[in-house]
């Protein structure tokens, strides 16, 4: 078995698009299976939004430190606009773990 390399890790522990199947291709047998397997990974999505939810805190927080104690604030948009960056992330995997929740099979 390979090792990935540290980039691929740290791309494949931030962001899950990996983890699915394209439904819009092939025949309906490939769309119907592609269809139940990100069903089935949809169950991670919940671990990548709340590590999106720390490192958005993690970066506010720094911000604010920059910010407040060091006087410094063009450091600190260094650290606001990754954590501002997390919040449409963190949107846009709410909307993916509603919508494997609630829409049926598109088949």
């Amino acid at each position: 078995m390979s090792e990935l390399a540290f980039r691929t890790l740290l791309y494949r522990y931030f962001f899950f698009g990996w983890l699915f199947r394209d439904v819009a291709t092939h025949d309906i047998y490939a769309r119907a299976a592609a269809w139940a397997h990100n069903k089935r990974q949809a169950r991670w999505l919940p671990t990548y939004l709340l590590r999106w939810v720390v490192v958005g805190g993690v970066m506010f927080g720094l911000g604010a430190a920059c910010d407040v104690l060091l006087k410094a604030p063009v450091l600190s948009t260094l650290f606001f606009v990754p954590a501002a960056i997390s919040v449409s992330i963190n949107t846009v995997i709410g909307a993916l773990i509603i919508g494997f929740k609630t829409l049926t099979d598109p088949l």
